[in-house]
């Protein structure tokens, strides 16, 4: 893709990942709308970032969604970028008494949501661009967060299929597959461990100027690239025996 000039709505934009490409891609000479549930991170973004462009959208919600699809149709028409980033992920086991609550969440954001965007979205006649933000954990799963490496899983196998879908539209997609990142992803604290988000950032925008359509950092480059026996002992790494 190129990497000036575009207009790009990133879901999630105001925090983590979507916050560290909302400004990346500002700094580059793109003009950004981001969207999300919570006002007060996209007042603090906006506060942030001037010229980012905020919308309000609790995308778990299929009419709220539809209603995005039709503003941007309506006021960005000329929108060429759609960046699937948002997400959520609960740390939780299958005996939690909410399992099944936080599972359809989970369900809903990581997966119904981007699809039924992908879907609108594409109708946009000068849509060039798909990225979808998948994760390390759609290669070895943590079995702390089963729900979410399952939904990642998903997005990585459609994002496989999507990218041959729209090739004779000529609508190119680009797959971000980050590690563990010290956001608040799950919860405040779980990933202060992590690699900050700034290094994953540079990292992948030197990828797309290389032309790749799977960025990859760290971990996750040899989980995308190692064989089924070296994924097992991943898992084996990630849950040791007591």
């Amino acid at each position: 893709m190129k990497l000036s000039g575009n207009k790009i709505l990133i879901t999630g934009g105001a925090s983590g990942i979507g916050l560290g490409l909302t400004e990346r891609f500002i700094l580059d000479g793109n003009t950004v709308i981001i969207c999300g549930r919570r006002e007060s991170a996209l007042i603090e973004a906006s506060t942030k970032l001037p010229s980012v462009i905020t919308r309000q959208v609790d995308l778990s919600d299929g009419a709220e969604r539809l209603a995005l699809f039709e503003w941007v149709k309506s006021e960005h028409p000329d929108l060429n970028v759609l960046v699937n980033n948002a997400g959520i992920q609960n740390w939780m086991s299958v005996d939690d008494p909410k399992f099944l609550e936080k599972t359809k969440n989970e369900i809903v954001t990581n997966i119904e949501a981007p699809l039924h965007l992908t879907h609108l979205f594409v109708q946009l006649p000068q849509l060039t661009t798909v990225i979808n933000v998948t994760s390390g954990l759609s290669f070895a799963p943590f079995a702390k967060v089963p729900v979410y490496s399952a939904t990642k899983a998903f997005f990585h196998s459609f994002t496989w299929s999507l990218r041959h879908l729209l090739k004779p539209k000529g609508i190119e997609v680009i797959e971000l597959i980050p590690p563990a990142l010290n956001t608040d992803l799950g919860g405040k604290g779980l990933h202060d461990h992590a690699p900050p988000v700034s290094e994953f950032i540079v990292s992948i925008f030197e990828q797309l100027k290389e032309g790749k359509d799977e960025l990859t950092f760290e971990s996750s480059e040899s989980r995308s690239k190692a064989s089924a026996e070296e994924l097992k002992n991943y898992f084996r790494l990630m849950h040791p025996e007591n």
